[in-house]
C-alpha cells in the first residue's frame, strides 16, 4: 500500500552545473521496477548552480509541473512566455503538440526544484504555459491543488491529465487528510520536514509511492513542506 522510496535510494548524476536525483528511470538512469506510478513518469529533484540551467530543448505530449523548493527558475519559450516563478510557487507547461523551451537560474545562489512530469489523458492540445504563486498560508494544516485536470479545482493551474499535483505545510504534529479515491495512486514527496503515512516514516526528499488507499492521513513529525500527485 506504501512503498517508500528512500532519497539514498534514487537514481541520478552530478553534471556539476546540475546535480539530479531521480525518483523514476530518466536519462541514463534505468531501473524496470521505477517506470512510472500510473500516469505519473518523472519526479525529478534537481539542484541548479547559480547562472546554469536547460538550454532551448522540445518536448511534446506531455504536462510539466515544477515545484520550486529554494530559489527562482525562468523560463522562455518560443511562444513568446517568459516569467520567474520562486521558491514555494509553481508553473506548469502543457507540451502539448509542441514547444521548445529554456529553464535558468539567474539567481545568485543554487535552485531547487521538483521536475514532475505526467501523461496527458489526451493529446491534441495546444502548447501552454503558467506560473502562480500558493502563499504557504493558503495550504497551512491542509492538501490544497496546485496544478489541475479536474474542472472544480478553479485556483489551481490547468493540465490536460487526470490528476492533481497538491502542496500541503504542516506543523510539528498536526495531521492533514486527503482522499484519494478508489483506484487511484499518490505519491508523495516532502521538500523538507518528516512526515508519517499510516505507519511509514517519510524524511525530506524520499518518495512514497501509494495504492490501495482511498484517503491519505499524513502527520507531520517535524514541520514540513509537502508535494503530493494524486494520478489516475
Amino acid at each position: 500500500m506504501i512503498e517508500l522510496r528512500p532519497f539514498s535510494s534514487l537514481g541520478g548524476a552530478n553534471h556539476g552545473w546540475l546535480d539530479a536525483k531521480h525518483h523514476f528511470s530518466f536519462a541514463e538512469y534505468h531501473d524496470p521496477a521505477r517506470m512510472s506510478w500510473g500516469s505519473l513518469r518523472v519526479w525529478n529533484d534537481d539542484t541548479i548552480a547559480p547562472g546554469t540551467g536547460f538550454p532551448p530543448h522540445p518536448h511534446r505530449d506531455m504536462e510539466i509541473i515544477t515545484y520550486v523548493r529554494k530559489g527562482a527558475i525562468t523560463h522562455r519559450d518560443h511562444l513568446g512566455n517568459e516569467g520567474r516563478t520562486v521558491a514555494g510557487d509553481v508553473q506548469v507547461m502543457s507540451a502539448g503538440t509542441g514547444i521548445a523551451h529554456s529553464e535558468y537560474n539567474l539567481e545568485s545562489d543554487p535552485t531547487q526544484i521538483f521536475q514532475i512530469w505526467v501523461i496527458p489523458s489526451s493529446r491534441g492540445h495546444g502548447p501552454s504555459w503558467g506560473t502562480r504563486p500558493f502563499p504557504k498560508n493558503e495550504r497551512a494544516g491542509r492538501f490544497i491543488a496546485l496544478a489541475s485536470g479536474f474542472p472544480e479545482d478553479t485556483e489551481a493551474l490547468k493540465i490536460h491529465a487526470n490528476a492533481r499535483i497538491l502542496g500541503a505545510t504542516l506543523k510539528a504534529g498536526e495531521r492533514a487528510e486527503y482522499r484519494l479515491g478508489a483506484g487511484r495512486y499518490g505519491y508523495l514527496v516532502p521538500a523538507t520536514g518528516t512526515v508519517e503515512i499510516e505507519g511509514t516514516t517519510v524524511s525530506a526528499r524520499d518518495g512514497a509511492a501509494i495504492s490501495g488507499l482511498e484517503t491519505l492521513h499524513v502527520t507531520a513529525l517535524t514541520d514540513a513542506e509537502i508535494v503530493l500527485a494524486d494520478i489516475d
